[in-house]
């Protein structure tokens, strides 16, 4: 067993040394000195680029987040306290929104936008306008969505397009969030849009179009690593218990 695994290591380290277009060099190396070399190359070569991987980030920052939730907010918070600008007062607001307390960010987004030269950032009128929403105030968020211009990518205006239709669902002005639902769940990525299509689709009592579109959520969900579902496990958890309500009251697609 310490045989194979001493060779599966040499094999997985040339591989990634070929993939890269390394230094040939270490091919020798691996084959004569596997063991001692093949720490050095993961040292030398592997461990580096690992902290420029988008995946490894991503997992670092989701644990980090996990053991300390407010790390991000204390550190945004002291910066603020060194120098109250702008860009400081939008990192405080960030830290509090990715944190849920939404009508604390609020007037951090509030003077961030007071604070900006110019003309106000389109983004952060669209956190701000987020912000209202989370916390009730949908009349202003959609006066603010209202008179801001449209972002120019068009990731953004969907997402834009997204907040729009949850706030006029909140409104009670179904006839409208249904129609942007509609149109947004055939760009955006993730399930968000299409679950609340759906669930306001079953509210009115369209259930067979409801059908379809969990249909298409389950399709996708299936193509997911646990990583990937658990992320936004209660959204899946609800679609799937939706679906199967619909299949069993005898509901085609």
């Amino acid at each position: 067993m310490p045989y194979l695994l001493i060779i599966g290591l040499q094999v997985a380290c040339i591989v990634h040394l070929m993939r890269r277009g390394g230094n040939p060099m270490w091919v020798t190396a691996l084959i004569f000195l596997p063991v001692v070399s093949a720490i050095a190359y993961f040292f030398v070569e592997i461990l580096p680029g690992l902290g420029q991987n988008r995946h490894v980030r991503t997992a670092r920052a989701k644990a980090v987040a996990a053991i300390d939730p407010e790390r991000e907010l204390r550190a945004a918070r002291e910066a603020l306290d060194l120098a109250d600008t702008a860009a400081n007062r939008l990192r405080v607001a960030d830290a509090m929104a990715d944190l849920g307390r939404h009508s604390e960010a609020v007037p951090f987004y509030r003077e961030s936008i007071r604070m900006t030269a110019g003309d106000p950032d389109v983004r952060t009128q669209g956190k701000l306008a987020a912000a209202l929403y989370e916390t009730g105030q949908g009349v202003e968020a959609l006066a603010l969505l209202d008179a801001i211009p449209d972002p120019l990518g068009q990731s953004e205006k969907d997402r834009q397009q997204l907040l729009r239709a949850k706030i006029l669902e909140h409104l009670g002005r179904t006839d409208e969030a249904l129609a942007l639902y509609g149109d947004v769940v055939t760009r955006m990525p993730g399930e968000e849009a299409r679950c609340r299509y759906a669930a306001l689709l079953i509210a009115q009592g369209w259930d067979r179009k409801a059908l379809i579109v969990l249909e298409e959520v389950e399709k996708r969900m299936k193509r997911m690593d646990r990583q990937q579902r658990a992320a936004e496990a209660d959204m899946y958890r609800w679609a799937g218990e939706a679906l199967a309500a619909l299949r069993a009251k005898g509901i085609a697609a």
